[in-house]
């Protein structure tokens, strides 16, 4: 067997069918959004019929939205945790380690998601996702920021809105092409936490 079989014959071993519905659904909603992925996309990337997916999930596009977005952040929220439990207990390390860790993910696009994707659903499955989105992204880089202000290290009270404005600085490096990596994103995401450490004032 060459290694493109045994590649395929072992992807099949470890992905479930319910496993490769929820890796192309969280692919094109993460490409796209919500609003512009379809049933009929994400059975096609799959390669079965669109029927099929109501199969494993009754209750069609907005359950598998959500139940993709919750597998992500669970993912973001123990990648996080570990990050930081690796990492020194020094602010700059701790915020560097996460960053390392978001840019080697695939892109999250927070703002479509707060402003266009979780409105577009039921006020029960929006409510939960926000929640969620805070917990297991903005909440421990806030706690790391109030650690750091309390011993001293820094001077911001508004930790909330720093969380938030660190996790979008990093996020933006996935807008950056290849060719202008000077010289990963990660060492750029790292010179970015630096930036907003020391300041860049003269």
């Amino acid at each position: 067997m060459d290694d493109k079989g045994a590649s395929a014959l072992l992807e099949t071993e470890i992905d479930s069918p319910r496993d490769r519905v929820l890796n192309a659904a969280e692919h094109l909603f993460m490409l796209r959004g919500f609003a512009a992925v379809t049933l009929r996309d994400i059975a096609g990337e799959v390669g079965i019929k669109h029927a099929s997916l109501y199969h494993h999930v009754p209750g069609g596009k907005e359950e598998l939205f959500v139940e993709v977005i919750k597998r992500s952040l669970n993912r973001h929220r123990d990648g996080i945790r570990h990050a930081m439990e690796q990492a020194k207990p020094d602010i700059r390390s701790r915020l560097h380690a996460i960053s390392d860790w978001f840019l080697s993910q695939s892109p999250m696009d927070l703002v479509r998601m707060t402003r266009s994707d979780i409105p577009a659903l039921s006020s029960d499955a929006s409510g939960r996702l926000e929640q969620m989105t805070y917990e297991a992204i903005l909440r421990p880089i806030e706690g790391i920021l109030r650690t750091a202000h309390d011993a001293g290290e820094i001077s911001v009270e508004q930790t909330g809105l720093v969380a938030g404005g660190i996790v979008g600085m990093v996020q933006s490096l996935f807008s950056v092409p290849d060719y202008a990596l000077r010289p990963s994103r990660p060492q750029m995401g790292r010179d970015l936490i630096d930036a907003f450490i020391d300041g860049i004032a003269a």
